[in-house]
């Protein structure tokens, strides 16, 4: 392994782009730690080191911004804004026709697809800075903490006004990074913000559970963590591979066809996005009860069984809204008619089943029972860090679970493969040979 990553950096190009990379990858940590306009900064610390301070609904996105949000810098939206335009801009090809039609037209269409999602992403940027302020501005950020409710130095209309400037523009900025990454780096450059947000969290956990708990359970967690990464990746990397065969046809005087490729289905097609939205769905209730008395019974109740994660319905909950967007997801982004048409457009087939209808029913057929195990393996994933706050309570810094395990995971595989085929090109042997 150290062999192959010396010969990536001494082939100049491959050097350069991941130079590049990392490069950008430090801009995108040091603006995590600039504070923005108008914040008392020292304040803001004292709140973060708080032993009192619970994440609570507000950990998702804490998440995703490499902790940047709590800190109140620059980019404490993070790259939250551009994956909700994303998976927006996703949602609505199967609404609008306008959008299928443009995911169907190729490089020009794909270009204006990510145009509407760049001016999505601002908006959206504008309406959660907004919102941040407005919950910095009650207190309601660090969970009510004494001294956390008045954070804000310059509290005027154009404090705010410029505050909310500063932290639409960081999101664009990160929008920016993270295509530069895309363009001339290696790798999906908002999958690698993603990953080096998340990654940024692993040695602060590693050291809390150390603290708080003990040399004993900080190997167990360890030799789990192992384990866990040992099983995603497997999981990960496994697929069901549909044969598919192409009949030979004369066009003109010269032959095409005639050749045995396949359809890779993954297990887990739909990737993290499940246990994105079952989270978000789940602290909608939580974020509906702060607008409401503390005192009467649907608040209380709402506290009781959905603001933490160590209750069976929560838990139970959080399983079922997983498996279900799996299932969601996986059909809206796979249609079974659309590759069965174009495998019958080119001469393709499977073998024995004949093209057309029965072919999308054979691929629709497959992919019911590749998701049932791929949505019992994400809310298995997804349920580690509950699991782990019952046993240990280690919930806000258990990192090996979730979202978190699966973006690294995932992320890193995708860039080491990228990799590996960039040197492929130069070399007979990979970065993983």
């Amino acid at each position: 392994m150290i062999g192959a990553i010396r010969r990536a950096f001494r082939t100049p190009d491959l050097r350069n782009k991941l130079l590049f990379t990392l490069g950008i990858l430090v801009i995108f940590r040091l603006g995590s730690f600039i504070p923005s306009p108008g914040i008392d900064y020292t304040q803001v610390q004292e709140c973060v080191a708080s032993p009192q301070l619970n994440e609570g609904g507000f950990a998702m996105i804490n998440l995703f911004s490499g902790g940047a949000l709590l800190q109140l810098s620059i980019f404490a939206l993070g790259i939250m804004p551009y994956i909700t335009a994303s998976i927006i801009v996703q949602l609505l090809r199967v609404v609008i026709p306008r959008f299928e039609s443009l995911h169907k037209e190729g490089a020009s269409g794909q270009a204006k697809l990510t145009q509407y999602t760049r001016y999505l992403t601002i908006g959206l940027a504008v309406l959660n800075s907004t919102t941040l302020i407005a919950t910095v501005r009650s207190g309601a950020l660090f969970g009510g903490i004494e001294g956390c409710d008045n954070l804000i130095v310059n509290d005027t209309w154009w404090g705010i006004a410029v505050l909310v400037l500063t932290l639409t523009a960081g999101t664009g900025l990160i929008m920016w990074l993270g295509e530069q990454i895309t363009e001339h780096g290696v790798g999906n450059g908002m999958s690698l913000l993603i990953f080096t947000s998340v990654a940024a969290a692993f040695p602060s956990s590693l050291g809390a559970i150390l603290r708080e708990q003990g040399v004993d359970i900080f190997i167990i967690v360890l030799a789990v963590g192992l384990v866990l990464v040992a099983l995603v990746v497997f999981v990960e990397q496994s697929q069901r591979r549909v044969p598919v065969q192409y009949a030979k046809r004369m066009v003109g005087r010269r032959m095409f066809g005639g050749t045995s490729t396949y359809i890779p289905i993954k297990v887990n097609m739909a990737g993290v996005i499940p246990v994105i939205f079952a989270s978000s769905v789940l602290y909608l209730p939580s974020l509906v009860s702060q607008f409401g008395d503390p005192e009467s019974p649907w608040v209380e109740w709402i506290n009781t069984y959905f603001t933490r994660g160590d209750h069976p319905l929560y838990i139970t909950v959080y399983a079922l809204l997983t498996i279900f967007f799996a299932y969601f997801y996986v059909a809206i982004t796979f249609n079974p008619e659309e590759v069965a048409d174009n495998m019958k457009k080119y001469g393709g087939f499977i073998p024995g089943i004949r093209a057309g209808r029965p072919t999308a029913d054979y691929l629709s057929f497959v992919l019911s029972r590749i998701n049932f195990p791929g949505s019992l393996y994400l809310a298995f994933v997804a349920l580690i860090p509950l699991i782990a706050l019952v046993l240990i309570n280690a919930n806000q810094n258990f990192p090996f679970g979730g979202t978190s395990l699966l973006i690294v995971v995932g992320v890193g595989l995708e860039t080491v493969k990228q990799i590996d085929a960039q040197m492929q090109q130069r070399h007979y042997e990979g970065l993983l040979r």
